[in-house]
């Protein structure tokens, strides 16, 4: 196939989240519509340079790049680990950052995903990193995606790391999860620049775009 910039980009945004569903890849790369970011996804698998795997029971299926595509964009060879209890999660954070491209006017490439982050502090111990972080008026952003209870000191030392990285925090929590969001609320006296949003929210705005 004659590769173009687009099949580039649909290439690095893979690599960089590690795995995005074909919806993700519409709105991230800007594909006119779902049946002809399908049809180029098809191509960019006939052609070896990505994959898609079923992996979970009622979730459409994950595209991955391939080692060929990784050679091609020039990133580390090694395939990235997921975990499979993580996927539901992973794919929240993939819809709060298309919900803050098209709600919130955030630019792409003012996005940097967790594996970058990461990839920033080399080869130290391990720390938290944000869901993914934003920059937008000469200001950074941490976003963090909590589907379910932490243990409290975990949860404080992660808002408390935010406040001391980032000009301000957006903490994306299910209405029913009403035990993380009044711990959030209770510590921005603490942490000023929390701001909570509820996944429905972020989920029925990126659904209604399809």
């Amino acid at each position: 196939m004659r590769l173009v910039d687009r099949d580039l980009a649909v290439l690095r945004e893979l690599d960089r989240w590690r795995f995005c569903l074909s919806r993700h890849v519409r709105f991230l790369c800007e594909f006119s519509s779902q049946r002809t970011c399908d049809r180029r996804l098809r191509l960019l698998i006939d052609a070896g340079y990505i994959d898609r795997r079923h992996v979970l029971y009622g979730v459409p299926s994950l595209y991955f790049v391939t080692y060929k595509g990784r050679t091609l964009i020039n990133v580390s060879l090694k395939a990235d680990k997921f975990k499979v209890e993580q996927i539901v999660h992973d794919i929240a954070v993939l819809d709060t950052a298309i919900y803050f491209l098209l709600r919130q006017g955030v630019v792409l490439s003012d996005i940097t995903t967790e594996k970058e982050l990461h990839q920033q502090d080399g080869f130290g111990v391990r720390q938290h990193k944000p869901d993914f972080v934003f920059s937008q008026d000469s200001k950074r952003f941490a976003v963090e995606v909590e589907l379910t209870p932490k243990a409290k000191p975990r949860l404080t030392k992660n808002l408390q790391e935010n406040f001391m990285a980032y000009d301000g925090q957006r903490w994306i929590v299910p209405a029913a999860q009403a035990k993380i969001t009044q711990l959030l609320e209770q510590n921005e006296v603490i942490y000023p620049g929390i701001e909570i949003l509820q996944l429905e929210e972020v989920t029925d705005f990126v659904k209604a775009q399809q």
